[in-house]
C-alpha cells in the first residue's frame, strides 16, 4: 500500500493557509486524479488531525493513532507521503535557506519542491524522484538525513518513522523559505497556486508509475 496524508488543522492564531492548505488541497486533487486507478496495491488517501502544537509529537496526534494502529493490524504499508506546506516558490536569489552546511549542495533560489526522507527511506524516495522526473519538468530536489535536523521531521511522516514504516514528506521547506510560517499572514493570497497544480500533477503521475511498479 501507498499512503498519502496531509493535516487538517492550522496552528492557533494561523489561517494556515499553506500549512496547511496546500497539502489537503493537493490530497483532495490527488484523490480525484487517482480515483480510476486500478493497481495491484491499494494507494490510500488520509487527513489527519491534530498535528500541530500542543499535540504534536504526542499520542494525541492523528497520524500517529493511524500509524500505531496500523502497525496493529498489520497494514503492508510500503511508503507514506507526508503532504505538508506546498504552495510557495520564488525564484529570486537568496530566497532558499537551509540549516547549515546544506546551502551549498542546494539551490538559493525557492522554485523547487522538496522530497525530505530519514536515512531508512532514502531508497524509495529516490525511486520516487526518479518517477516524478519521467512525468514532469516541474523543479525537485531531494533529501535524506537525521531527524535531528530542524525542520526534517516535522510532520505527519515522523508518525510512521516511529512505527517501523517508511515515509518521507513533499514541502516547499516552509520556514526555510515561506516567511508567513505559523503567523496570521498565512492567507490565500500568498500562495502559487499554478506551481501547486504542477507539482500535484508530477505527483500523481509519479504514484501511478510507483504502483505500477509494484512498490
Amino acid at each position: 500500500m501507498t499512503l498519502v496524508g496531509a493535516h487538517y488543522d492550522s496552528v492557533v492564531g494561523s489561517p494556515g493557509a499553506n500549512d496547511n492548505g496546500s497539502g489537503v488541497a493537493a490530497l483532495l486533487e490527488l484523490s480525484l486524479q487517482l480515483r480510476d486507478l486500478a493497481p495491484d496495491r491499494s494507494i490510500r488517501m488520509v487527513a489527519f488531525t491534530n498535528e500541530e502544537p500542543p499535540f504534536f509529537q504526542t499520542n494525541r496526534q492523528g497520524s500517529r493513532v493511524y500509524a500505531k494502529a496500523a502497525r496493529v493490524r498489520g497494514d503492508d504499508i510500503r511508503l507514506m507521503i507526508a503532504l505538508e506546506t506546498m504552495a510557495c516558490f520564488r525564484s529570486d536569489p537568496g530566497s532558499q535557506r537551509y540549516p547549515p552546511l546544506f546551502r551549498h549542495f542546494y539551490p538559493d533560489r525557492g522554485d523547487f519542491i522538496a522530497l525530505v526522507a530519514n536515512l531508512r527511506s532514502r531508497r524509495i524516495m529516490h525511486r520516487l524522484a526518479a518517477a516524478y522526473r519521467q512525468v514532469s519538468d516541474f523543479p525537485l530536489e531531494h533529501l535524506a538525513t537525521i531527524s535531528l535536523v530542524p525542520g526534517i521531521s516535522w510532520s505527519d511522516h515522523l508518525s510512521f518513522w516511529r512505527h517501523g514504516y517508511r515515509a518521507l514528506m513533499v514541502t516547499d521547506t516552509a520556514f526555510y523559505r515561506y516567511a508567513h510560517y505559523h503567523r496570521a499572514t498565512d492567507t490565500p493570497d500568498k500562495l502559487d497556486y499554478q506551481s501547486l497544480a504542477r507539482v500535484t500533477e508530477g505527483l500523481s503521475g509519479a504514484i501511478c508509475l510507483l504502483a505500477e511498479r509494484d512498490i
